[in-house]
């Protein structure tokens, strides 16, 4: 509030807090004279005009005018004969931030004025980047939360609840010449079988944000391609499955999908069928040899892994049998 002379005369204003991108009024109006209203003058000192310099006249007849370039984001939205001047600008931007001076001509009493300081909020961009680890026994990166572009600094933390003695944060900001900053908070820990799959959240808050922002994510431990597993079951008479234990999950090529299924037992099925598990860590191929004789399977099963730099053939249909059930099926019939 600035006081004029007078002891009764003010000229109302008053600070201005906005989220960049929302609309702000700046509020201006005099109280108690009797003075004739001429002429409200705009003048501001911003980021992007660092020199004081009058931009908005409103005058009675004319209403309001832009000086030195028209800009639509700003409306009229005081009352000239209450002695209001209280404009409008939309879709602040942080280069609007600074000082607006309101200047009330008034006749006898002369130019009477005030200033509304305007300060912006800016939101975080915020997301979650995996660190694609794979399984190990080393402390390694499992992935990144990032605040950025916030002002003012926000705070970034994670809640890993059952694993808080199995992982370790560190936290980071970066701040920049616009005042804006950006905090990067890390999440580390040992990849680990029983490690994967868990659930953890980054949580986001501040005073740009309305409330606080939480991201999920859930830890994902990968398997390079000597860890891919795969073998071949029996799950039915006439039906074959094959199975991997891969992280990201194999995609197969086979009849219909993962399954193999023979729709009559003749001699015309007999030979040799290859299931094909594959992820971007490698591929790996099984191979079943079916024999139908007087309406009766006889399987036996190999083994493939070929790997980015690893060719491995290992035919070993004794183990698979074990494995997949296969082996007893097969001497019952």
């Amino acid at each position: 509030v600035c006081i004029s002379p007078s002891n009764s005369l003010q000229v109302i204003g008053g600070s201005v807090t906005v989220v960049q991108g929302g609309t702000a009024i700046l509020p201006c109006h005099v109280t108690d004279t009797n003075d004739d209203l001429t002429q409200i003058t705009w003048q501001r000192k911003t980021r992007e005009k660092p020199h004081h310099d009058n931009f908005i006249t409103i005058q009675p007849r004319n209403g309001l005018q832009f000086v030195n370039g028209h800009d639509d984001r700003f409306k009229y939205v005081g009352i000239f004969n209450d002695k209001n001047g209280t404009l409008q600008l939309s879709n602040v931007t942080l280069m609007d931030e600074g000082s607006y001076t309101c200047i009330f001509t008034l006749f006898p009493g002369g130019n009477q004025k005030t200033e509304i300081p305007l300060n912006l909020l800016v939101p975080p961009f915020t997301h979650i980047k995996d660190n694609l680890p794979t399984l190990g026994t080393e402390e390694v990166l499992f992935a990144t939360c990032t605040a950025a572009g916030s002002r003012p600094p926000p705070e970034v933390r994670w809640l890993t609840d059952a694993l808080a003695d199995k992982v370790r944060t560190t936290t980071n900001s970066t701040q920049y010449d616009n005042d804006t900053t950006t905090t990067v908070s890390s999440l580390f820990g040992v990849p680990t079988r029983e490690i994967n799959g868990h659930k953890v959240q980054c949580v986001i808050s501040g005073d740009s944000l309305a409330k606080e922002e939480t991201l999920p994510f859930t830890i994902q431990v990968y398997c390079e391609y000597q860890l891919l597993i795969e073998f071949i079951i029996l799950i039915s008479e006439d039906s074959f499955e094959c199975v991997t234990e891969a992280n990201p999950n194999a995609n197969f090529t086979w009849k219909e999908g993962a399954k193999l299924q023979l729709l009559s037992l003749t001699a015309y099925l007999n030979g040799l069928y290859e299931c094909e598990a594959a992820n971007s860590y490698g591929i790996k191929h099984g191979q079943l040899y079916v024999h139908v004789a007087s309406g009766k399977i006889t399987c036996s099963a190999a083994w493939a892994l070929f790997g980015l730099l690893l060719s491995l053939n290992v035919i070993g249909a004794t183990w698979f049998f074990y494995k997949s059930g296969c082996f007893q099926k097969c001497l019952e019939q």
